[in-house]
Parts: structure tokens; C-alpha cells; sequence
């Protein structure tokens, strides 16, 4: 998982506590628990995994069949 670098903010003990509580608050059936945005990247949740331009071009099959007309 994607963990941001450690900093004076990020390594502060009450944002970890505060982390921990969350967290085990999203386990409660229909809880909605708000992560900021510090939190959510301490967690990983924005962590980029899409595919380059280029390994999107790379992977895509050209097709030549030619498609006759369907309306007979």
C-alpha cells in the first residue's frame, strides 16, 4: 500500500489514534465514517494505478473485419 512520507504532521500520535477510531468505526453496519484529506492519503487511498497513455495504446487490438450493412 502507498504510505505518503513521514512528517511532523503525518507522524503525529493523535492523527494515528484518531485513524484507528475511524477505522473502526467504517466497520459498523450503515456508519458513514469522513476521512480529510490527510487521513485518506495516510491510508493509501490515493495511490495512482492507471495505465500510462502507452500501455493503454499498447493494449488495444485493431480490428480491419469490415461490417456489412444490416438492413439487408
Amino acid at each position: 500500500m502507498h504510505r505518503p512520507p513521514i512528517d511532523v504532521e503525518t507522524d503525529n500520535p493523535d492523527i494515528k489514534e484518531i485513524i484507528q477510531e475511524k477505522l473502526l468505526d467504517a466497520e459498523i453496519p450503515r456508519f458513514q465514517a469522513e476521512f480529510d484529506p490527510l487521513e485518506a492519503e495516510r491510508l493509501g487511498a490515493f495511490k495512482e494505478d492507471a495505465l500510462s497513455e502507452e500501455d493503454a495504446l499498447d493494449s488495444a487490438i485493431d480490428q480491419t473485419v469490415e461490417v456489412g450493412d444490416e438492413r439487408g
